[in-house]
């Protein structure tokens, strides 16, 4: 086994998830990433945790929804999720596009079968990380050793000095009640985030972190934002997506490529038509575009929205949690022509921040 897929299973179970002594841990992965799981089940033996793997098959789940006229909750599933202490989720597979063909009505009424089920996973304690494989490698235009190289090099960042970094633009952020984002001649939008906590993402529930994020208020989120980076949900590739806000509902869409698909998406519930999450990426190490979110949100320059749920430990106390069965990002690119401004202050100019060189 390469020793990087050892260190991989140590981050996780150390920095991201803690795994201990009696805990019961679900590792759901696909068949390609079994060297990731044995590993964790050794790590698993040697602390006295206990183990469940789930062999994720995105082809079995193509298979299920196409032949289903209709979707209920799977009580077992939520059973044995209200039983775990520690989820870790590792994506792969043999074929990023492997759902292209299923239905984005059919994605849709699936999503809001497994909304509780979901909610009763990220209640618990999580990492979702990547393992390399061929065919994430194809998809980012890469060979499989440097997607390797890649991946692994973005899992062992030293994250203690990657969370002193990313504190500064959560010490600005936590005390803002308005962000405008601006970039290019399409995207000018307002975010009201007044009350709303920002978090540190450095590596935990995320591996790799690299980002702050926090969720605007509800009903406050106004303007014209263009999504220049594209993003694959479904198996299909969204290209070119262009959103309109008024009082935090999407009111028009577009997108270059693959319309449909977005507004499946947006065709949800009435969740899925605002926002649950601005996030600003901070990841120098993450210095390339992968068409796989889990890194592309992270990169330097950028910044990324969500439209669907919020995560609840963002909202505060006297703001409205925006709950949805979708939470899908996506980003802009803010490397050129662009700010990002905080209660009217310039913090970030064409991708770099005030706190670091200066603009």
């Amino acid at each position: 086994m390469d020793a990087r897929i050892r260190e991989h299973a140590e981050t996780i179970a150390d920095h991201s998830a803690g795994i201990e002594s009696g805990d019961n841990v679900v590792i759901q992965m696909p068949r390609e990433a079994e060297d990731l799981a044995v590993a964790l089940h050794e790590i698993c033996g040697d602390r006295g945790a206990n183990p469940v793997y789930l062999n994720y098959s995105k082809r079995a789940q193509r298979a299920f929804k196409r032949a289903s006229a209709e979707f209920t909750e799977p009580s077992h599933r939520r059973a044995l999720y209200e039983e775990a202490d520690v989820f870790v989720i590792a994506r792969g597979g043999s074929n990023a596009t492997e759902d292209a063909d299923v239905d984005p009505e059919t994605n849709a009424a699936y999503n809001r079968a497994m909304e509780e089920v979901k909610r009763t996973r990220l209640s618990k304690t999580w990492c979702l990380t990547q393992y390399p494989t061929a065919s994430h490698a194809q998809l980012a235009g890469m060979s499989t050793e440097a997607y390797e190289n890649f991946v692994w090099d973005a899992v062992s960042l030293d994250w203690d000095a990657q969370r002193e970094h990313q504190a500064q633009m959560v010490e600005i952020l936590d005390d803002a009640e308005e962000v405008r984002i601006r970039s290019g001649e399409e995207t000018d939008l307002t975010l009201d985030v007044a009350g709303n906590r920002t978090l540190n993402d450095y590596g935990e529930k995320n591996l790799p972190g690299g980002e702050v994020f926090t969720a605007p208020v509800r009903d406050g989120v106004d303007g014209e934002v263009y999504f220049d980076l594209p993003l694959y949900r479904y198996g299909r590739e969204i290209e070119g997506v262009r959103l309109r806000f008024e009082d935090g509902e999407v009111v028009s869409h577009s997108a270059e490529r693959n319309g449909d698909l977005l507004t499946g998406i947006l065709d949800t519930d009435e969740g899925s038509r605002r926002l649950g999450e601005l996030g600003i990426g901070m990841n120098r190490q993450i210095d390339r575009f992968t068409y796989n979110m889990l890194f592309d949100e992270k990169m330097g320059d950028t910044v990324h929205m969500a439209v669907g749920s919020a995560y609840p430990e963002t909202v505060g106390e006297d703001n409205e949690i925006n709950e949805s069965a979708e939470h899908v990002d996506m980003i802009v690119d803010m490397s050129e022509d662009s700010v990002i401004e905080i209660d009217g202050e310039v913090i970030q100019r064409n991708g770099t921040f005030a706190f670091e060189d200066g603009f």
